[in-house]
């Protein structure tokens, strides 16, 4: 079980997220492998433009993009890598298009599919998801029992938390099969409804040349370690202070500010919108912290 923080702390305030779980299935839901950078996507290298707004929220800058303010739930399963890429693959989709092609890709798809990945709910490599997309292509897809897309999510949502609108999560479940064909009623083959990528890429470990992707581009997935205190984490930027190394955990940062003085990145979890501050958090910005900039993956639609 993990307990709550309990320390001074000028940056981040904790509390209770996962009351009563265990540590085995806390590590359950870190799905990035340890060997993770071994599959490392080439890296490109920007210029970074004069003038690069001290806060930014990729919300706010394409507001014709509804999938930048959605908060998925990976469920009972180690799917993270999978919610980061097809998360941040959906905004750019949108905002490539200028608000044309406004689709949630499949976390479904990605996950159950794609054989060099890693191991579905048993963890992945971001990088090798994003080849994915630009190789074989990703449908549709929504949150579990949406009818939202092609192949919704089909592992069931739960509560994080002892108390909420749903049921408990349980122990971690086994990667669903991989079906090349839409749910019922949805009214376009899975080979027409495939969204592909022209190109994907990592980016260097540099706090301007991160931004300056955001910016230019959209959303990231990134990876980061995951201690013993980040679960308990509830507002405020996030620096780690206790706790034992759990696992590597994917997400999707989505912009950057200061907040009393504190430089942080704005990052969308895959925890359900009762986790944290509304499925968000803020982590320290620019100084690597758990490895937050070492790992960031991104890529450019085919449209």
């Amino acid at each position: 079980m993990i307990d709550v923080v309990n320390h001074m702390n000028t940056t981040w305030t904790a509390g209770k997220n996962f009351d009563g779980v265990s540590l085995k299935y806390i590590k359950g839901l870190l799905g990035v492998h340890k060997d993770n950078k071994k599959y490392r996507l080439p890296s490109i290298r920007h210029v970074v433009p004069d003038g690069l707004p001290d806060n930014f929220d990729a919300r706010e800058q394409w507001t014709q993009c509804p999938t930048i303010s959605q908060i998925r739930d990976q469920a009972s399963c180690g799917s993270c890598w999978a919610f980061g890429a097809v998360e941040a693959i959906s905004d750019r989709h949108c905002i490539h298009s200028n608000g044309k092609v406004s689709v949630q890709i499949s976390a479904q798809d990605l996950l159950t599919c794609c054989d060099t990945c890693g191991d579905g709910c048993n963890g992945g490599f971001p990088g090798v998801a994003w080849y994915y997309w630009v190789k074989v292509g990703i449908v549709t897809g929504g949150n579990y029992n949406s009818q939202v897309g092609c192949r919704p999510y089909t592992i069931e949502s739960c509560e994080h938390h002892t108390t909420g609108k749903l049921k408990p999560c349980g122990d971690t479940v086994k990667t669903p099969q991989c079906v090349n064909s839409c749910e019922a009623g949805y009214n376009v083959s899975y080979k027409a409804d495939l969204y592909f990528g022209s190109k994907a890429y990592s980016i260097e470990k540099d706090e301007d040349q991160i931004k300056t992707e955001i910016y230019k581009n959209g959303p990231v997935e990134a990876d980061f370690t995951v201690y013993g205190d980040f679960v308990t984490y509830k507002s405020g930027v996030y620096r780690h202070v206790k706790g034992e190394a759990l696992g590597g955990h994917a997400i999707r940062i989505l912009g950057w500010g200061v907040e009393k003085g504190t430089p942080y990145w704005l990052v969308a979890n895959s925890w359900n919108e009762d986790w944290g501050d509304k499925g968000y958090f803020k982590i320290l910005r620019g100084s690597d912290e758990c490895g937050i900039e070492s790992d960031i993956n991104a890529g450019i639609p085919k449209l």
